[in-house]
């Protein structure tokens, strides 16, 4: 990504981690995740070509509503460790919020920790009245963490043909 570009993305430190732009260099673990059966499970599975949209797409969701996806950085190592995003979905004016860990950093609170760190950003900066988050049954670990940022479940509705908790909360 050019400078130009990832200037548009705000650069989140938590105690630990670097939330950025995502970079074309991360794409091959951004790829691994969503092609792992076990990594993606609550996501879907995707093809490498598939993985290849959603990465751009959610880069493109800045340009869009100045608002998307970071990539995750351990701020001593370097390592990318997973994706936080806080954005909207076509005609929703309630900003969304999601987060994946990739497998081999689960169970280190990496997911809690992004996540705080946008929520502060959409409520302090953004200004945002009420976030979202669509977390799939069964996906306790997503679920946990929603909980932690003080979500509270709202509803049941469907994304892609398959019901979700719809866990919100208001400023």
């Amino acid at each position: 990504m050019s400078a130009e570009h990832s200037t548009l993305v705000p650069r989140l430190l938590t105690e630990r981690f670097t939330l950025r732009a995502y970079r074309r260099e991360d794409f091959d673990l951004f790829a691994d995740h969503l092609m792992d059966p076990e990594s993606s499970l609550h996501l879907g599975s995707c093809d490498r070509q598939a993985a290849w949209r959603l990465f751009t797409s959610q880069t493109g969701l800045w340009l869009i509503h100045g608002a998307g996806w970071w990539a995750i950085e351990h701020s001593r190592t370097g390592q990318l460790v997973g994706n936080v995003g806080a954005f909207f979905r076509e005609g929703s004016t309630v900003m969304e919020m999601g987060w994946n860990t990739y497998r081999a950093f689960w169970g280190q609170g990496i997911a809690y920790e992004a996540a705080a760190a946008v929520l502060k950003h959409a409520f302090d900066v953004r200004g945002e009245p009420k976030v979202q988050a669509l977390i799939a049954a069964g996906n306790d670990a997503s679920r946990r963490v929603a909980e932690r940022l003080g979500m509270q479940y709202a509803t049941e509705t469907a994304l892609y043909g398959k019901p979700v908790g719809c866990y919100t909360l208001e400023r």
